[in-house]
């Protein structure tokens, strides 16, 4: 290549870059609301693809048609989960919650690390997309944590599980698009998101408290990491990689509770004598019903057909960018109407409404109350959902993330394996999906890997265990949970506190790649 074709892939490239500069400044060091940072960058991407990557109307439509069908799909989640939220804070059950596990167990860790950790990871395995963070968040902001280390703690604490959870999708992702078995590509996967499962419960601690906090939850770390670890890795070995992020997490579930009940952390002196007028178990009954339900729709075949009957979606043609860039034919991100993980929320928080009712815990009117909160906390999330989006589906289809991938992988050569987790980061931050990333950037993966000598399997592991990491990161989700404690447009804070922890694990991965591709 020569200097001025180097030269000018060099301005291309900063340019490309420039969208999620933009809104990283913008909302890290000036502390906008996600919505004003992600028009800020929908403007930059539209402005950069039109004169630099040659962007003309009729791709700019059909990405932004393919951007609200995606942001349709995301919506589908955040609504319902403020909706659950509001069916079950209007009864007071969040102080309940609060209160019942002060009494089980005093020890601010071990309440940190069952619902910022194990539980959030659990939510993960079963419905995807946001409810892990907009869940486990009021939980956490119910037992006195403060709302950025609510948002923050679930949003690192369930990354480890986005890969092998919601049926594995991510995965699946992967393998349709590099044509690779399962059998091929699960061992090295699994071997990396066990260790993730480790970093993510130590930084979801530390953010909390610190080196001395982790010193003193190091037991449960190194127990419940190590249950869901091993179980996660047995079942993606033995064929049930679908079930992986699940039955991990529920193991954990079982772990941590156990653990919990150690000396260390369970003195008496330490749990407060708190007392709530609804009970324990009535103020679970959501969570419960929740757990019933989303289980069923996923894990009963019959069941999830008869729900997943009706989709919409849109087909595409072939689009071609003045510069040749292509984007093939396809469908848009389809919506399953009844199957989805937001329908099941919407029947969940419909049951739990009845049964709260039932049990005389709302006032008059209160069905007007959840409405209004719901709405009132929903739009603002909604705004910065579909701006964030719209950027990400222009530079997607310009073929921005894609050369700013190529580039890292042709400028570092030799250290390439250190950059491979961070790709996939790069997706799950531009689109807030890991299934996503391993769409965008596999195939480039597996070629990289294949024209420099490299296992595609550790090569591909690193990617979707970048692609998991990045659901820390991406403004997307960060704008989901903070939607359900309050602090809807005021997330730079909580992605301050993210992105330091999501870029040292990612390096972490990094090198690893580098050693994992010696043996």
């Amino acid at each position: 290549m020569g200097d001025n074709m180097t030269a000018m892939y060099l301005v291309k490239w900063f340019f490309a870059l420039s969208p999620m500069v933009v809104v990283l400044v913008l909302m890290i060091w000036f502390n906008w609301s996600g919505g004003r940072a992600g028009a800020a960058g929908w403007i930059a991407a539209l402005i950069v693809s039109v004169l630099l990557f040659g962007a003309h109307p009729r791709l700019l439509a059909y990405s932004q048609m393919r951007g609200v069908l995606l942001s349709l799909n995301v919506l589908y989640i955040i609504w319902p989960a403020l909706l659950l939220y509001h069916v079950v804070n209007e009864t007071g059950a969040i102080g309940a919650i609060g209160a019942g596990i002060q009494r089980f167990s005093g020890d601010k860790t071990i309440q940190l690390l069952i619902f910022g950790w194990v539980f959030s990871s659990f939510l993960q395995g079963v419905a995807g997309y946001g409810v892990p963070i907009a869940v486990a968040a009021p939980l956490l902001v119910g037992l006195g944590f403060s709302p950025v280390v609510a948002v923050a703690v679930p949003a690192i604490g369930h990354c480890w599980s986005v890969t092998f959870g919601s049926m594995a999708a991510s995965f699946q992702a992967m393998i349709a698009v590099t044509g690779l078995t399962a059998d091929f590509l699960a061992p090295w996967s699994g071997i990396y998101l066990g260790l993730a499962a480790y970093l993510c419960g130590l930084f979801a601690v530390h953010v909390y408290g610190g080196w001395k906090t982790v010193r003193h939850s190091l037991v449960a770390l190194l127990t419940v990491g190590t249950t869901m670890a091993g179980t996660q890795y047995l079942l993606v070995t033995t064929g049930m990689w679908n079930l992986g992020g699940f039955g991990a997490s529920l193991t954990g579930m079982v772990a941590c509770l156990a653990v919990s009940r150690l000396r260390i952390y369970n003195n008496s002196s330490e749990s407060p004598d708190v007392s709530s007028p609804m009970g324990i178990g009535w103020a679970l009954s959501a969570y419960l019903i929740l757990i019933v339900i989303v289980s069923a729709g996923v894990m009963i075949p019959t069941l999830k057909s008869f729900l997943g009957q009706i989709k919409l979606s849109m087909s595409f043609p072939e689009i071609t960018s003045l510069k040749g860039w292509v984007v093939p034919a396809g469908s848009g991100t389809a919506i399953n109407v009844f199957g989805h993980g937001g329908a099941l929320l919407v029947y969940a928080s419909a049951v739990s409404y009845l049964v709260y009712r039932a049990g005389g815990f709302y006032r008059a009117g209160a069905w007007k109350q959840i409405l209004g909160q719901t709405v009132q906390n929903g739009v603002p999330t909604s705004l910065g959902i579909v701006s964030m989006v719209g950027f990400a589906l222009i530079m997607d289809h310009c073929g921005m993330i894609y050369l700013l991938a190529e580039g890292i992988s042709r400028a570092f050569g030799s250290v390439y394996p250190f950059f491979a987790p961070w790709i996939g980061l790069l997706g799950a931050f531009m689109t807030g999906s890991n299934t996503n990333s391993n769409v965008v950037f596999g195939v480039l993966q597996q070629q990289t890997a294949e024209l420099t000598g490299l296992s595609a399997a550790v090569i591909l592991a690193a990617q979707t265990t970048g692609g998991a990491l990045g659901s820390m990161i991406a403004p997307a989700k960060i704008l989901v949970g903070c939607s359900t404690i309050g602090l809807a447009g005021k997330e730079g804070p909580v992605l301050r506190a993210t992105l330091k922890y999501g870029l040292i694990i990612t390096a972490f991965f990094g090198v690893f790649t580098m050693l994992a591709v010696l043996i």
